[in-house]
């Protein structure tokens, strides 16, 4: 689904008949002449795929109502047209998301339908990156939250046992029959097990 964001009917008809007629590939073409229109379309038809965005429209530059979709919760792919080739505006549109920048004369029969074809695959990827860039962080916090329990339970674990060991250390130095030095002796191995254990 396309949403050719133009003010200039003809053209925008020219942009929907090439790409109505494509072979190989069903577009779907809405058509918005300024921002208005733009927040309408996207309000009712959300699934949106692609922007066509001309630069020029009567009520400010297509890289205002760019910037506000690219800021958006959803961000769409946009292809940015152009009547002239103007290095300056292709700078500003990289800030914004844009994903190509084309001039409005270039824009015609097959070069139109296979850059949309290749956005909507560079996006795809860049999607399918960022989703697993989010399961990794999940799972590397997953991971930071077992260690912070493993090191609690260990610490809780140490503590009665350092003062078990304090408290056989002071028994040991005191005056008692070797049965009990034996015992505490026993107790302080199975002290040193259970440390290396945890």
């Amino acid at each position: 689904r396309v949403l050719i964001v133009d003010d200039n009917a003809e053209y925008a008809g020219i942009l929907q008949h090439n790409l109505q007629t494509f072979p190989g590939t069903k577009f779907e073409v809405l058509i918005a002449r300024n921002r208005d229109e733009v927040t309408g379309i996207l309000r009712q038809n959300g699934n949106v795929d692609i922007i066509l965005m001309d630069y020029y429209l009567p009520d400010g530059n297509g890289l205002q109502i760019t910037r506000t979709i690219y800021e958006s919760e959803r961000p769409i792919p946009i292809i940015l047209l152009t009547s002239g080739k103007d290095f300056r505006i292709a700078i500003e549109a990289m800030k914004y998301g844009v994903e190509e920048y084309l001039v409005k004369e270039e824009a015609v029969d097959t070069v139109l339908p296979r850059t949309i074809s290749n956005v909507l695959e560079r996006a795809r990827i860049k999607k399918k990156i960022q989703e697993a860039e989010h399961e990794k962080m999940i799972s590397q916090k997953r991971a930071e939250a077992i260690r912070e329990l493993v090191v609690t339970m260990c610490h809780e674990f140490n503590n009665p046992l350092a003062a078990i060991k304090i408290s056989v250390d002071i028994l040991a130095r005191a005056k008692i029959a070797p049965v009990e030095k034996k015992l505490l002796g026993e107790l302080n191995s199975s002290i040193g097990i259970l440390e290396k254990q945890i």
